[in-house]
């Protein structure tokens, strides 16, 4: 009886270990292809490098950068095996401009919203970007860098966000302020300031969720690495700001974060986390 027994004990650990085994192989497969993503990013922005540049001398010259930046997003998606299925509650004036709100749990996030947005437009991005050698051609030109941590460098931010806007600039802003540390993600508090600017400048909120980007590559991919999918996006109607008082502020941000936590929680309530 005790030899069965060893031998039962010994077949649980070899099951054990080679489920083991298989999580830990798909974990390194994933984090291979991550690693593939990155360069083709890289080369897809060494391709484009030299018109990059040009178009990110001057002003008068970015709505182009944007279109090559999209461009340039698209190629490192496609040959790593991701795809964008953008849907949208209603059809987009993009005629108009907006200031752009997406939850956040993805670096391809700002791919998605690169692929979505359609007129000329640029981020609010984190300072560190303008160090990072694929986003520092935009952070530096096009895009509004903030130090997260100054009052100073966010409120710097927000008047030339707010003058860019006046000149018909689409605006793309994650509210939550950065990618949470939670794994299976949740939409994370808002911050005020995209809501009081498009309140004072009578601007349309233009509510994103990214439905399942995590599950493709969760913040940059470096822990769990990516796998090739199909990442759906989903843009809701916009919400008119112009009768709305500064005071307003608190319900529009309400609305926002409701709009998009309701979606995002429809589609990923019953969804089981797997690393695979």
């Amino acid at each position: 009886m005790i030899r069965n027994l060893e031998v039962k004990y010994g077949r649980l650990q070899i099951r054990g270990s080679a489920f083991t085994y298989v999580e830990d192989m798909i974990v390194f497969l994933r984090r291979l292809h991550n690693f593939y993503y990155i360069f083709t990013a890289a080369v897809a922005l060494g391709i484009m490098y030299p018109l990059l540049y040009f178009y990110s001398r001057k002003p008068s010259r970015y709505a182009i950068l944007n279109k090559l930046r999209r461009i340039c997003s698209y190629f490192s998606a496609t040959a790593s095996g991701i795809f964008f299925n953008i849907k949208h509650e209603e059809a987009i004036d993009w005629g108009r401009t907006y200031i752009v709100c997406p939850n956040h749990t993805s670096n391809l996030d700002i791919l998605s919203m690169c692929i979505t947005v359609k007129n000329n437009y640029n981020f609010i991005s984190k300072a560190e970007l303008a160090n990072n050698p694929f986003f520092s051609i935009f952070a530096k030109t096009v895009d509004i860098p903030v130090n997260r941590d100054s009052k100073i460098s966010a409120f710097k931010a927000f008047k030339k966000a707010e003058e860019n806007l006046r000149n018909g600039v689409t605006l793309i802003i994650f509210p939550e302020g950065k990618i949470g540390d939670d794994y299976p993600p949740v939409l994370h508090e808002f911050k005020n300031g995209p809501f009081r600017l498009a309140i004072e400048l009578k601007i349309p909120i233009l509510p994103v969720t990214s439905l399942n980007t995590w599950h493709i590559q969760w913040d940059s991919g470096f822990k769990l690495g990516s796998r090739p999918g199909i990442c759906d996006i989903f843009v809701h109607k916009p919400i008119e700001t112009a009768n709305l008082a500064v005071d307003d502020a608190d319900m529009l941000k309400d609305m926002v974060y409701n709009t998009i936590n309701d979606k995002f929680n429809e589609v990923n309530r019953n969804k089981s986390v797997s690393i695979s």
